[in-house]
């Protein structure tokens, strides 16, 4: 998220929040999809990690791509952390550890999206240049220390940090150490946002199995072919996973809601104040009787900032985010995007997607969760190898793209872009595993040449 909202219209009742989620129905013709996806910027001198601050910082990297974008700042306490379209074209932002994220616009085709993709990267890449910057297509930074990791000047930052270790082991890998590309799609109603989240959940660790692409940790293979996958797992148990409840009859805008509730604060912002109050219930906030803030009432731009911390596989905002899989190259990023609008955006398919997991309960879809960060296209399903799934999910993708028929100039369809998954799957080989073959073969043992080829 670029840029926490600033809406001060007081909530007056739980209604309103569930409103707040059904006001993202779209009619199909209006459906769009947006891309984001974050890189890791190192010092190609030294594969050293790249401070905020200093003449080659992300602060320089910041400016640079102002003045070659033409975007405007996004400023908090005299710093600049973010970019963003006034034409509303998309927005630049950094994660904790100075992961630089495009948060795409949204979009009607892939053609659209691949192309996105190529500029901003041609535009990182040469502002990057200038500064003697490189940028990682892994989805885990191979080589730093946490502690050797720098820290964004951003005050929700700063309250996470502090409340991660409270909750879960892994949260500060999570924060400052994993690169992530997330695909965000729209919904017609509440009947249609059931059972694409449903389809997406369930399906979401097949997408972290075909894209895993994070083996290394502090220079050696960390046991994953996913850690970033593997991270999400004990990084806070209130608000990441599977959402097992979302299977549950009568699900709809108010059981998500009612869970989001329940969800644990991180902050509460006033103007351009960001309180700590981690840990604290929203329904407190929504009553008035929030311990830290006396008489301070729920607002808009409180529900919005606060949906925007919840991180199960699949969120759901006034739209669905799909968060399973690892970065990677440029195919990668938008093998990503294809494969679930091929899915989620033609009817007859997405009842196809159903049909292969509307079977799968609920502790079968948690032990594949857990299973896939290790085992990825290994993993088993209800006696099924998670390829193979993976295999009749892509070639569904396909049929829906082969529907939509969303034509290029050149006369080619939207289908094109499911081919860097389809070959992973057809092999069996995640790029996660083709990485360690170099690693234990041409790489020597060493992560330094993944500087030199997992670059954009």
């Amino acid at each position: 998220m670029a840029r926490d909202v600033s809406d001060t219209t007081p909530i007056g009742a739980r209604s309103e929040l569930v409103e707040w989620v059904a006001s993202g129905e779209k009619p199909r013709e209006s459906w769009r999809l947006g891309t984001e996806h974050e890189k890791i910027p190192f010092y190609k001198a030294d594969a050293s990690p790249v401070p905020y601050e200093g003449e080659r910082g992300i602060r320089a990297l910041l400016e640079g791509m102002q003045d070659r974008t033409g975007w405007a700042p996004i400023m908090e306490d005299g710093h600049p952390i973010g970019l963003y379209d006034e034409a509303g074209g998309g927005a630049i932002s950094l994660e904790p550890g100075g992961q630089f994220e495009l948060s795409g616009a949204p979009l009607a085709t892939l053609h659209e999206t691949a192309r996105e993709t190529a500029q901003h990267l041609r535009d990182v890449k040469s502002v990057g240049e200038t500064l003697g910057l490189g940028f990682l297509t892994l989805g885990m930074s191979p080589l730093w220390t946490r502690q050797q990791t720098p820290v964004m000047p951003k005050a929700r930052y700063r309250i996470m940090t502090n409340y991660m270790p409270k909750v879960g082991n892994l949260g500060l890998d999570m924060m400052y150490r994993t690169s992530t590309v997330q695909v965000n799609m729209d919904y017609a109603s509440e009947a249609d946002m059931v059972k694409k989240l449903r389809v997406s959940l369930a399906l979401q660790p097949i997408a972290t199995a075909i894209f895993a692409n994070s083996p290394f940790t502090e220079s050696k293979p960390n046991g994953y072919l996913s850690m970033r996958s593997r991270i999400w797992r004990d990084t806070d148990p209130h608000r990441t996973g599977m959402m097992a409840f979302a299977f549950e009859d009568g699900f709809g805008y108010e059981r998500y809601v009612d869970w989001a509730l329940d969800v644990p604060m991180y902050f509460v912002k006033r103007d351009a104040t960001y309180h700590d109050v981690a840990g604290a219930s929203f329904r407190d906030l929504l009553a008035g009787e929030l311990a830290a803030m006396p008489g301070e009432r729920a607002t808009h731009s409180d529900w919005a900032n606060h949906v925007s911390t919840l991180f199960p596989e699949v969120r759901l905002k006034r739209y669905l985010e799909m968060r399973g899989a690892d970065v990677g190259n440029p195919d990668h990023i938008v093998a990503l995007s294809a494969f679930w609008t091929g899915l989620l955006y033609d009817e007859a398919v997405l009842d196809g997607a159903w049909e292969l997991v509307k079977r799968w309960s609920a502790g079968e879809r948690e032990q594949l969760r857990a299973d896939v960060p290790k085992l990825a296209l290994k993993a088993t399903i209800a006696g099924r190898s998670v390829q193979d799934v993976a295999s009749d999910a892509l070639a569904l993708a396909r049929a829906g793209l082969q529907r939509r028929a969303r034509l290029d100039e050149a006369g080619r369809d939207e289908t094109r872009y499911l081919a860097y998954a389809e070959e992973i799957v057809a092999s069996g080989r995640t790029q996660a595993e083709r990485l360690l073959e170099r690693y234990h073969g041409d790489w020597q043992g060493s992560v330094r040449p993944a500087f030199e080829e997992c670059v954009y």
